[in-house]
């Protein structure tokens, strides 16, 4: 799930260049989908072990936002009203292409209510962060990137919960004023706490920043873990299906992103950076609220993603940074 969050990187240098955040930062995406699985692997087949840790997951996610607080500077948010043209079509294509596909995919494959509502949740997500260092792969805008996550994460308590209640309200009862205050809790709240911390004590931050991404991948990984061994059962019943609805949900979501940037002629680099703040889901969240608000089932989706869009997201990048580098 993205929602493991990244220093982002400061601009397309070699690797050996880049600061010891950054080649953190890289590893941790690279290697991210690996422990993911080996935690889901856990989950799946030692699923009573961890009964019961299902309370802790909104507490873990708080954990994985507060680290994304911490990596926020004045620049990322000052870097907004520099482009909000950009900035603005980014988040639009964000809420409108997610959600629709998540509702879309869910109504043509059939899916059942508890898989329904969990993919749908998965689309009205906020952006994921580790698709700053993604787009940094791919040689995309990262400023745009960066902008563009930290928005989305912002608004999320204003925007998740409604789009949710409309789209997935048909398949089960959506309490949308206590979503919004959990998000509140879980998201905004941790990430204005790390970016305080960050301001007021920089210089100390700084030196923990080349840990963060792996306290992220970590602390994602336990929650996908507890996700998992929640709906073992679930799992074993619908596992083709959901990685379907996985796999759509995430390449229409990446090829849609980058169309809209082509479309609106923000430039190759832009268009590789919406691809993947469209693509790109923080699932962390959507499991956290799934299981919190509907059930271990409806997390299966989110606890997919995570590691799905973090694999397709790397190949797409390499892709996408071959063909820049042919296209200079």
């Amino acid at each position: 799930m993205s929602t493991e969050q990244t220093s982002p990187p400061h601009s397309a240098a070699p690797s050996g260049d880049l600061p010891a955040s950054d080649r953190a930062a890289r590893r941790a995406v690279t290697l991210f989908p690996l422990l993911v699985i080996a935690a889901g692997a856990v989950g799946l087949l030692w699923p009573a072990r961890f009964a019961g840790w299902a309370p802790g997951v909104p507490w873990l996610l708080g954990v994985v936002m507060f680290s994304m607080g911490l990596t926020l500077t004045p620049p990322d948010f000052t870097a907004v009203a520099k482009r909000p043209w950009a900035v603005g079509l980014g988040l639009v294509a964000h809420y409108v292409i997610m959600p629709g596909l998540g509702w879309l995919i869910a109504t043509v494959l059939h899916l059942p209510p508890q898989l329904a509502a969990g993919v749908i949740l998965v689309g009205c997500a906020p952006s994921g962060t580790a698709s700053n260092v993604v787009t940094f792969l791919a040689r995309g805008d990262v400023a745009l990137s960066v902008s563009v996550a930290t928005v989305s994460t912002v608004l999320a308590p204003l925007i998740t919960p409604p789009l949710t209640l409309l789209l997935a309200g048909q398949f089960l009862d959506v309490d949308a004023g206590v979503m919004v205050t959990d998000i509140l809790k879980t998201v905004l709240l941790p990430v204005v706490g790390g970016v305080v911390l960050r301001v007021v004590a920089g210089r100390f931050v700084d030196r923990a920043l080349r840990v963060l991404p792996w306290l992220s991948a970590v602390t994602i990984a336990v929650i996908v873990l507890v996700v998992v061994s929640g709906s073992a059962a679930a799992i074993k019943d619908a596992a083709a299906l959901v990685l379907l609805a996985v796999v759509l949900h995430n390449g229409l979501g990446l090829a849609l992103g980058h169309a809209s940037g082509k479309l609106a002629r923000l430039g190759a680099p832009a268009a590789r950076a919406m691809a993947f703040e469209v693509g790109m889901q923080n699932s962390g969240l959507a499991a956290s609220l799934a299981t919190a608000h509907f059930s271990p089932a409806a997390a299966l989706p989110a606890a997919v993603f995570s590691v799905w869009h973090n694999v397709s997201g790397a190949v797409v990048a390499a892709f996408m940074a071959r063909s820049g580098r042919r296209g200079r």
